[in-house]
């Protein structure tokens, strides 16, 4: 497919709704071949099938962040199949219950903390090797304003999220000066998802810009020369 991404691939978690589904599908309109990961098979396939439909092309490979040698494996399996990762971006994440820090349940407090935070790492450690090879990798995490701004309630998601940015912009410093890999990090704001539904229940989801809004901007600044390290809010 012809496009400014042409030739390139891409790595989305989180790409079987929302944010991550409307991501995959911009990459796949800009010409990336997208590479799709989330646990529902069949609402990838979905998305898969929107992509093919539009002239894109894209491999969905089904996966539990929460599960790390899964992530390994599919960094083998796209190593045996591509020579490098030239984008990646990391939507998937999960809401723990908004409940105040004194209540918060360790057990989904755990689970948070190992899909949005440890499975980041293990993301980046076991796709490095493959973006190294790219003359033009990127990495675009998508965090909360929760993450920088404490927010009552919102104690668990939020220590995920601080940390998660912590992580990235670690790992943007470590890489400057030896590979082409750029880190960003992206605050979408509030945005018309499952989540945000799930955490504003009362709020009317045509009052807040929808997932394309955020993907349109994703697929913009990965064509961009940003600095590694670089912040933005996507109003």
């Amino acid at each position: 497919m012809n496009g400014a991404l042409a030739g390139q691939t891409a790595l989305v978690t989180g790409a079987s709704q929302g944010i991550g589904a409307a991501t995959a599908k911009a990459l796949a309109a800009a010409g990336a071949h997208v590479i799709l990961t989330a646990r529902n098979d069949r609402k990838l396939e979905e998305i898969e099938q929107a992509i093919h439909e539009a002239g894109g092309t894209a491999t969905i490979a089904p996966l539990d962040l929460a599960e790390s040698d899964g992530i390994a494996r599919l960094a083998t399996a796209i190593a045996n199949r591509w020579d490098r990762l030239d984008i990646m971006v990391i939507c998937g994440a999960i809401l723990p219950q908004l409940t105040p820090v004194t209540q918060i349940d360790q057990s989904a407090f755990s689970k948070a903390l190992t899909v949005n935070l440890l499975a980041t790492q293990a993301l980046i450690g076991a796709f490095d090797p493959l973006m190294k090879r790219s003359d033009n990798a990127r990495i675009i995490g998508l965090t909360s304003s929760v993450g920088r701004a404490p927010r009552a309630y919102w104690g668990a998601y939020g220590a995920t999220k601080a940390a998660f940015e912590t992580l990235l912009a670690c790992h943007a410093q470590e890489v400057e000066k030896i590979s082409n890999t750029r880190v960003a990090i992206v605050d979408p704001g509030a945005t018309r998802t499952a989540m945000r539904a799930k955490a504003y229940p009362g709020e009317d989801p045509q009052t807040v810009k929808p997932a394309e809004a955020v993907a349109e901007r994703i697929v913009a600044l990965v064509q961009e020369p940003f600095p590694t390290g670089h912040r933005e809010r996507v109003a």
